[in-house]
Formats: structure tokens, sequence, C-alpha cells
């Protein structure tokens, strides 16, 4: 295995970011070039990092070669050096590109200035996106689902490279292609089954330290678009049995095969049931539409309310039409102010699907040339339609604030979808055995968490009566949080937050600041007294009687709740003579 460390000053911060790379043969005549990036905090701004991810490209040698995907430009010179030991890319035939977002395709015009001939194979549309991104011409061929690339036999191995093309649109952009080797069983899915997750482990080897990151990665990127993960699984379901699944991000699946796959088929049949759902639309590659679209859907999706994103430049007009007619709600971008033919017609198809009982949102896209959001707001409502949530406005370059109030957007769009379906739930449980488990008291919390620093920093805070101590060495206590609470996206594994324990002789105050419903974006915290800098994750209600400062170590899935598994790091109490407020209910069915 040859690795390359390389310190770099790639980050807009003063701090120095560790990357480094590896290039370890996976299979027979194939190898992978793995660019590892042990600090990246976020990805596309709104998702928090905690363990790094890695950009992974792979080298397949036939009689003729291909390279699937580059790598990040901060890997730039460091990546063309692991390659030049590998291979002189005047020898690389083919470069097969699974989609085009700039940390797969970083590196992709300086290789065809190296290699001018070297031909692109990539879906039709990734193919027009990387002439708008490059800005200069090369030699590609589009392929589509079923189609293949024969690579031949390697001369030395004996083994025939035969590459089969699958169609994945919208995992997580509407230009993914999968790539099948029939020499050696690996599939190649890019963004598809990843995980942000960094370690010089070339495989999955376990699965247990990579169970929570491949999750997160799920519900952020591949949820909202459940449906088409199964879409593209019964496509992979055709092929022959899979060894390998050589992903775009994080350890290359092999060991726990069945887990990741089963994994994938179960959350998204779960998301895929009943009737309702969202359509959220955007422009790729204008503005910020691709990262604040994928925001509001993870919003959505986490109310449990399915939700399909459709990119409006691509997207066939039958298919968009058929998708938008049946949708419940549709949210749709700011567009640029000077159409072009093609995005005419998709904007006026949208229009023409759109109907009066459904609900319509618009947000900006900050793509620098917009129709004003007015002008897009009054044009839907000329239409008759319900609106979802006021327009989401853009007046500065989106950061965490931005996406926080995106998706809490989202959320409460998908609540609004789920509200007659809820209220049915409840009304059908059984009375007595309600009335029964309401009689469970719990103390009142409010739990806060804080993330970012500066402008981008982002606050949240919830309500809490569920929270019990689980272990005395080390100290750890649980929590639990409904999947559609707004805090719910601070309390991943390794993320610090605060218990403040509400004191019985001056607890309402709190209670009703904090039980109130906010509007996306809101300020939970105006009007209270907080110490910012007393303990780490959060800040200290200046009226708790008691804090807890709290690491997440587990999180257990139920239902409706994520079971929150932390341990205690540091805490206080204000008055020793002062009891804990204390929360009863009538019912067991909500709060």
């Amino acid at each position: 295995m040859t690795t390359i460390n390389t310190p770099s000053n790639c980050s807009s911060s003063t701090k120095t970011q560790r990357l480094s790379l590896q290039c370890e043969q996976i299979d027979r005549d194939t190898t992978t070039i793995r660019s590892l990036d042990w600090d990246r905090s976020r990805f596309d701004i709104e998702f928090g990092l905690r363990n790094g991810t890695t950009y992974n490209s792979f080298l397949i040698r036939g009689a003729k070669t291909a390279l699937v995907d580059t790598s990040h430009s901060k890997f730039h010179s460091d990546w063309f050096s692991i390659l030049h030991k590998e291979i002189e890319p005047k020898a690389i035939d083919y470069l097969i590109v699974s989609h085009t977002e700039p940390d797969h395709s970083g590196l992709i015009g300086a290789l065809i200035e190296l290699n001018p001939e070297i031909e692109i194979i990539a879906s039709k549309v990734a193919i027009k996106f990387l002439e708008n991104q490059i800005h200069r011409p090369f030699r590609s061929k589009a392929v589509k689902s079923g189609e293949e690339l024969d690579l031949g036999t390697n001369p030395v191995s004996q083994t025939a490279h035969r590459l089969e093309f699958i169609s994945a649109p919208n995992l997580h952009w509407p230009d993914t292609i999968f790539s099948f080797d029939h020499g050696t069983s690996i599939l190649y899915t890019c963004d598809a089954f990843g995980l942000h997750y960094c370690s010089n482990d070339v495989f999955d080897r376990d699965s247990r330290a990579i169970a929570a990151d491949f999750r997160f990665y799920y519900d952020c990127l591949m949820g909202p678009n459940a449906r088409s993960v199964l879409q593209a699984l019964k496509r992979i379901d055709s092929l022959p049995s899979i060894k390998t699944i050589a992903v775009g991000h994080g350890p290359i699946l092999r060991e726990h095969l069945s887990l990741w796959l089963n994994n994938y088929r179960e959350w998204s049949s779960k998301r895929s049931q009943g009737d309702k759902y969202a359509v959220v639309c955007y422009l790729s590659q204008y503005g910020y539409c691709d990262q604040l679209s994928q925001a509001i859907a993870h919003g959505v999706s986490k109310a449990e309310t399915q939700v399909q994103l459709i990119d409006l430049q691509s997207t066939d007009a039958q298919e968009l039409s058929a998708i938008i007619g049946e949708a419940n709600a549709v949210v749709v971008p700011t567009w640029p102010s000077n159409l072009n033919i093609e995005l005419q017609s998709s904007i006026g198809t949208l229009m023409a699907a759109l109907n009066q009982k459904q609900w319509i949102a618009v947000y900006d896209a900050y793509g620098g040339n917009d129709e004003p959001i007015d002008v897009v707001v009054s044009q839907l409502q000329s239409l008759g339609q319900k609106e979802a949530f006021a327009p989401l406005r853009v007046k500065c370059e989106p950061d965490g604030n931005t996406y926080q109030q995106f998706e809490e957007a989202g959320t409460d769009l998908g609540q609004l979808l789920n509200r007659k379906k809820n209220i049915a739930s409840i009304k059908s449980l059984d009375g007595d055995l309600m009335k029964a488990l309401g009689r469970l008291s719990g103390g009142l919390y409010v739990v806060t968490a804080s993330q970012g620093e500066g402008n981008g920093r982002r606050r949240s805070a919830m309500i809490a009566s569920w929270i019990s101590q689980a272990s005395f060495q080390p100290p750890g206590l649980t929590v639990a949080v409904a999947k559609d609470r707004a805090i719910e996206a601070f309390l991943q594994v390794g993320d610090k937050f605060i218990i403040n324990i509400l004191r019985e002789d001056n607890y309402k105050g709190l209670f009703r600041q904090f039980l109130k419903r906010f509007p996306p974006g809101a300020d939970r915290f105006a009007g209270v007294g907080l110490l910012e800098d007393v303990a780490t994750g959060g800040p200290v209600l200046i009226d708790a009687l008691a804090f807890l400062s709290c690491t997440v170590k587990q999180r257990l899935e139920t239902p409706d709740h994520w079971v929150i598994y932390a341990i205690v790091e540091q805490g206080n109490v204000a008055d020793t003579e002062v009891k804990t407020a204390i929360h009863h209910r009538k019912v067991g069915s909500n709060y």
C-alpha cells in the first residue's frame, strides 16, 4: 500500500488540515486511490461531520484501462503523484464519471490536460454538467442502464473486465450512474451506500464503528429520495452476485455487504410507505439550490413524510408532470430571470401540473440572477395554491443558520401533511392503556445544544421529560427525542449538549418559552438569561436548578423517537434546597 501524508492549508480557516492518500489493490487488476480528509467538519455546509471523510477513486486494468472518478481539487498534487506511480495518465483509456459533484470531479480538467484523448463515460446529464464545469472540449460517450463498456481481458490475470451501467438518478444528484464489473463482481456506486468516515481501514472491517455514520449519511443524503433508492435497488437486484461495493466516501463495503444492503432496503421501504408526499424542486448547479433543497427535504423526511427531490433542469417533461401533479405539496426555488428554452419549458410544465389542492412554498436559490422571490410567489398565488410556509429568503451566502432554518421549514411541512394521520392514530389507541401509561411521570428539563462559531453558530433547544440515568460508571443517561424535533440534528454520536434541570419553584416561564412553537430559524433563546461559557455543548439557563454537560455515545431507534445514550462529563447545582420540577401527563399518547 502506498501512503502519502500531506498537511495542507486548504481550508479557509487558519487551522492546518490533515490530508493523506492511500493506494491499495482491492481485487484483481483493481486499485483504489483514497483521499483521506481527516478534519473536514461539514459537508455541503448543512451536514456536520464527526469523523472526516474520504474521496475514493478506482483504476481497473483490462486490456484497456478505466479510471472511476477523480478526487477533490485540494488533493491535486499528491493525487496525481500517486496516479503517476500507478500508471502513466496518457495510458488511461476511459474516465467513468459516476456523478459530477466537485468532490469527485475536481481533478477532471487537470486529467484532460494530461490526457486529451481520454474518453469520458457518463450519463447524458453528467456530460452536460461537465461541459459547463470544465469549459474545454473533451471526448465523451453518454450511457444509460443496460449499456456496457468492455475493457477486455487483462493479459496477466486473464480476468475479463466488462462494465455494465445502471442509471441511478437522484442518488443524490440527477446525473448518477452505477458501474458493475462482471470480472470482479464490484459495484461502483459513488455517493450511494457511502458514509463520511475517515480511517486507515480500506474496508468495512468494524461494522459497529461505522454504523452510526452510515445511518446519518443515509438520513441526510439518501433518505429524502427513498423512492429512487428502491428503484436503484431493484436494478442492482438483477445483477449477478455483488462481492464488493466500491463507494465514493468512506471504507469500501465488502465484509458486511448484506447488512448495508438490507439497511438501505428497510429504511427506504419504511420511508416510502403511505400516499402523501412532498416534492422539493431544485435547479442543479444553480446558486445554492442543491444544498438548500437537500436541507428542506431532510426536514420533511424527519417528520416521517415521504419526499422526492426533483431537478427541474434535467427531468423528463412527462415524469415531471406526473410527479408534480400527484404530490400533496410542492416546494420550488427562484429561477434565473433569463430562462433558456429548456428551463422555460420545465417551468411551464411545473405550472401546468400544479393543482389547487396542493400546498406550495418558495425558497431563494441565491444564484445571483434570480427572478425576485416575491414575483415567483405572486405567480404561484395566482394559481390558487395554499401556502405551506412563508417564503424562505436568503440575503447573504448561506451558512449553518440558513440551513437550519430550511430544515425546520421542511419539518413543519412534513408535520402539516401528516397532521390528520397523526390525529387518527392517536384516536385509535386504547383509551385505558393510554391513561395508565400517562401516569408515568418525569422531571422537567430543557435540552440545549450549540454548534459552530461566530456568525455560523447554530443553537437549538427543547423541553424534555423523558430523561433517565442509565449508568453509574461512567455516569450516563438516556434522552428520548422525537425524530421530528429540530434539536435531533444536534444529537449525533460525538456531539455535546446540555441538560438544564428546571426548579420546582420557578419553572413556568422557561416551560412556556420552550414549549411554544417557533417559526423556522427563530431564536429560541430570545429574552432568556443565559450563561454561554459555563460548559461545552450549549448554553446554560440562568434560572435552571442544575445543569449536566453530556456527550452522545450511542443512539437507539424506536418507531417515532431516538433514544440518546450520553456520558455526563460536567455538572453543577445552583440551589441544593430546591426540588426538580415534575411533569404529569393525563394520557400516554402525546406530550
